[in-house]
């Protein structure tokens, strides 16, 4: 038994970044678990279902907001470091991890060009005993051992169930936004290069004059659509 970690929502314009951790045995896993994005919508959805079900796994989740992307004080592989281990504190402060031996092993998916960079610093942010970090964290924590590669949701099937339950757990979130956006056909995948996300961005700027709250401000498509929306009032005035 060992813990996977990977996130989903990386680089949107729109919504969270979510993070999650499975603490499983790979052969309790499902025959077909793979990366997130080779697993058809539906299939996904019972998997994720069946991982948060089954007593002997342990599942964490954590969203990393738009606001806390923003924040000027820090960049997405820090942020990405800091959603996985929130998201591996609490798959083991649960009941499944007690008696592990440790140091815990942690796989995950690699969010920096350098492996090791990104495998040390995962480690130090799990083993953070700052409260802050994870609220709902209890102590004593174990010690882990970090590896992290490039593709692990792919090639490692723990991991893979992770990026399982961080896509439908992101894919949900966004269907929560889009619904409280009603009055707007649609939000698309919230990814930059949608035409449907950026037309939802086009339209909301012409009719508010700022940004909705769940667009990523510091994004440059979010500089665009302002400066297109602002050379268009001055050359209709």
């Amino acid at each position: 038994m060992y813990l996977g970690v990977d996130e989903a929502g990386k680089g949107p314009v729109l919504g969270p970044m979510v993070a999650a951790a499975v603490l499983a045995d790979p052969a309790s896993l499902p025959a077909d678990v793979d990366d997130s994005k080779r697993i058809a919508p539906s299939r996904r959805e019972g998997m994720a279902a069946a991982l948060r079900n089954d007593p002997d796994i342990a599942v964490g989740v954590a969203r990393v907001e738009p606001a806390e992307i923003d924040r000027p004080d820090t960049d997405m592989n820090t942020l990405t470091v800091r959603g996985q281990a929130r998201a591996a504190r609490i798959a083991l402060s649960g009941s499944v991890a007690a008696g592990l031996g440790e140091p815990v092993r942690v796989v995950a998916d690699a969010g920096d060009t350098s492996e090791a960079r990104f495998a040390r610093r995962l480690r130090e942010f799990v083993e953070d005993t700052d409260e802050n970090e994870v609220p709902e964290a209890g102590e004593p924590f174990p010690s882990v051992d970090v590896t992290a590669a490039h593709g692990a949701d792919g090639d490692d099937p723990v991991v893979g169930a992770a990026s399982v339950v961080a896509k439908v757990a992101r894919d949900r979130r966004m269907a929560a936004i889009d619904a409280a956006y009603a009055e707007y056909d649609d939000l698309g995948s919230g990814y930059p290069s949608d035409p449907v996300t950026r037309a939802f961005l086009r339209e909301y700027v012409a009719e508010t004059g700022g940004l909705p709250d769940c667009a990523r401000r510091s994004w440059a498509t979010c500089d665009d659509v302002l400066a297109a929306a602002e050379q268009s009032a001055l050359d209709e005035f």
